[in-house]
């Protein structure tokens, strides 16, 4: 399995409410289901006007998939190769 950062545009995204939060978690979680699939959302990032999704799937085909069943948008795909937090520094 491979992990993913996924970019979707959505203007207003940082003033969404806590029902509208809801509302996008309840749709990504179906989404999942009804891919049938190893798939897992791990979380995501909401800045002013982007989501920024953290994923792990098979490959890349899955991740559109899954935005397919769930009427997502996808703008940007990224495979993660490397991460690296503060205890890379010692």
């Amino acid at each position: 399995m491979k992990k993913f950062i996924v970019e979707r545009k959505l203007p207003g995204a940082g003033n969404m409410t806590p029902e509208e939060l809801q509302e996008i978690s309840t749709a990504f979680t179906s989404a999942i289901s009804a891919l049938g699939k190893p798939f897992t959302w791990l979380l995501s990032f909401i800045t002013e006007d982007k989501i920024y999704c953290i994923h792990v799937a098979e490959n890349e085909e899955d991740i559109r998939l899954h935005a397919k069943h769930g009427n997502f948008h996808v703008h940007v795909i990224e495979e993660i190769k490397l991460v690296i937090d503060p205890s890379n520094a010692s």
